[in-house]
């Protein structure tokens, strides 16, 4: 078996980086079954995701230590984002996150 690409090793420690803060994991937990986290939006949240400001809200943290959580997860792949109008909606991106394990798999 080839080794592991340098791309593929960095993509996991992003990811793993990402994951290794308790809130962020907590985040990502929520966001699989938003409408058992989060309450009702105008927005559908199994269309465009849950709005930052949710997300906040029920984290307990501040508007811009959401927004940078928010950023981490996105650079690492595993949420993507929506904007309308002036909020941001995330959702887990689960094609990407249904591909991790080969990932790790191919790298370790």
């Amino acid at each position: 078996m080839a080794p592991a690409a340098a791309s593929d090793t960095d993509e996991l420690v992003d990811v793993f980086k990402a994951l290794s803060n308790p809130k962020r994991l907590q985040i990502m937990a929520w966001l699989r079954d938003p409408a058992e986290h989060f309450a009702p939006q105008a927005d559908p949240m199994d269309e465009v995701g849950v709005c930052v400001k949710q997300i906040q809200a029920k984290a307990g943290i501040s508007q811009s230590t959401a927004s940078q959580f928010m950023s981490v997860l996105q650079r690492a792949g595993l949420v993507e984002s929506t904007r309308i109008g002036p909020w941001t909606y995330y959702r887990r991106d689960a094609q990407r996150i249904a591909a991790l394990p080969d990932l790790l798999k191919g790298t370790l």
